[in-house]
């Protein structure tokens, strides 16, 4: 990897096996990200794409080939090793929103980072001014159940940023939501990847959002059969910045 790549999946394979069958899903895939760009995975339904996203952001472990991550080979790394990078370096945003049911708003998004022994109140400041970010200040002290689906989906947001990752990845992050709503889930998606400067890649069947993307990755039958940019991106995007 260069200076400016920070993901690369190479030869991934994943193989699922049942008694005596197995099912291969993704058949030798390999590409590599830049650091600062948004990048679209899209294909039919049972092509691949959940499955990649999970092997790339050490989700799961792939049958054969590797990935790499800053330089770093995480396909290889423990579940221990894993878990703290997923906690440094890692956001995730789940079609299901995945929020713990007992926890407010607010202690949701702090989860990521409480851990890591930083003090309560700075800690809690930063969940803050995420959750105002996304429109949520009024709704900090609510419980999962008293949200609505694009709150939740916002907890969701802002919880994935919490620790600045460096990259993003988000799983149908709309597919669950209506279309107004599914539109400024979209909105905050890609305004917190240009203020942050985090790598954003998308899993979607919703080829507007796709469209919206630097780069597009297509599957089909667990093949790549497309890799395309919409747009040059800039250096400066690349390069990215952290302000939030």
């Amino acid at each position: 990897m260069n200076s400016k790549e920070i993901l690369s999946a190479r030869s991934l394979t994943k193989t699922f096996k049942s008694g005596d069958h197995s099912l291969t899903v993704l058949h030798s895939v390999s590409f590599t990200i830049e650091k600062g760009i948004s990048c679209a995975i899209v294909g039919p339904s049972g092509s691949g794409k959940t499955t990649l996203l999970g092997l790339c952001a050490g989700l799961d472990k792939p049958t054969s080939g590797s990935v790499f991550l800053n330089e770093k080979e995480i396909s290889q790394y423990s579940e221990t090793q894993l878990s703290q990078i997923r906690n440094e370096e890692i956001g995730f945003i789940f079609q299901s929103f995945q929020l713990i049911p007992t926890l407010t708003a607010l202690e949701n998004v702090m989860v990521p980072i409480e851990l890591r022994g930083l003090p309560f109140r700075e800690v809690s400041a930063r969940a803050y001014q995420l959750l105002d970010s996304v429109g949520l200040s009024e709704r900090v002290h609510h419980y999962p159940n008293q949200l609505s689906g694009g709150e939740q989906q916002r907890v969701g947001l802002a919880r994935a940023f919490i620790h600045k990752p460096s990259i993003l990845f988000a799983d149908e992050p709309t597919g669950n939501l209506d279309g107004e709503t599914g539109a400024q889930i979209e909105e905050l998606l890609f305004g917190l990847n240009q203020e942050q400067g985090t790598t954003l890649v998308i899993v979607t069947h919703d080829q507007e959002l796709a469209a919206r993307c630097d780069r597009i990755i297509e599957l089909k039958n667990g093949r790549m059969v497309e890799d395309r940019y919409t747009s040059e991106p800039s250096e400066d995007k690349i390069t990215g910045v952290n302000t939030l």
